[in-house]
């Protein structure tokens, strides 16, 4: 396969970093969007120390002026194409787990924001650059199907995406792009570990895998989406938690 022009938001650090450096150890061009830029110039770095081809932007993806010079340039580094779009930008680790009655209004619409309108935004921007046989995978989670208490406005801006996913899947699927989900199970991240202490062990005696889930189990799972063996795949939620639940 020759090499793709990847576009992965929130790759400044944890899941998106991983991506990252997952797609360009492929052969891929990546270009790291992350509202931190700093940050995603040290994951661009990363790239380009392992050989890899890399160049990172400034990105809010909440913002129309802001995606749409993540696309231009986007397009630019991949000389006119944008093959792959990896919607990881999100609101995790900082949120404040409270019941439905105490979340704070303005914490559930950034979270809505960035979460659901995020992923929407940046497909908005890129599609005129995406060609047919490109890929777009949104983040979801699996809390979608577990119900995760205290955490009302991420499940929910997660289940969105899922729905936003079959729309954009039946739109775009007529230029012959495909779009899927990705639903982790709660994946050992540094945001992940700053949620609790016993992150190492948690959730793992309810998985048919009794094991934690690493950054590497969801990496695949895009490298899957974004690659010829799932040419046939679209509007599809992956759930990838070690059999957790089963959907």
């Amino acid at each position: 396969m020759s090499a793709r022009t990847v576009v992965i938001t929130g790759a400044a650090g944890g899941l998106g970093r991983e991506f990252a450096l997952g797609f360009a150890r492929r052969g891929d061009r990546v270009m790291v969007a992350d509202i931190d830029e700093q940050g995603a110039a040290q994951t661009a770095q990363l790239v380009r120390d392992e050989g890899g081809t890399a160049e990172s932007a400034a990105v809010d993806v909440t913002d129309v002026e802001s995606t749409d010079r993540m696309a231009e340039q986007a397009a630019r580094f991949g000389d006119g194409r944008i093959d792959v779009l990896i919607s990881n930008a999100a609101i995790y680790g900082a949120i404040t787990r409270s019941p439905l009655e105490e979340i704070d209004p303005g914490e559930w619409d950034r979270v809505m924001a960035v979460n659901l309108k995020g992923p929407w935004m940046c497909a908005r921007a890129c599609s005129p650059h995406l060609g047919e046989d490109s890929s777009v995978i949104n983040l979801a989670s699996a809390t979608v199907y577990s119900g995760s208490e205290q955490w009302a406005h991420y499940v929910a801006s997660k289940s969105g995406v899922i729905g936003l996913t079959r729309v954009m899947a039946k739109e775009l699927g007529r230029r012959g792009i495909r779009v899927n989900a990705i639903a982790p199970g709660f994946t050992l991240t540094e945001a992940s570990r700053s949620l609790m202490d016993d992150a190492e062990s948690y959730g793992v005696d309810r998985g048919a895998l009794r094991r934690a889930s690493q950054s590497q189990d969801i990496v695949g799972a895009a490298l899957f989406l974004a690659g010829p063996d799932s040419g046939f795949v679209t509007g599809q939620t992956l759930v990838v938690d070690g059999g957790r639940q089963f959907i």
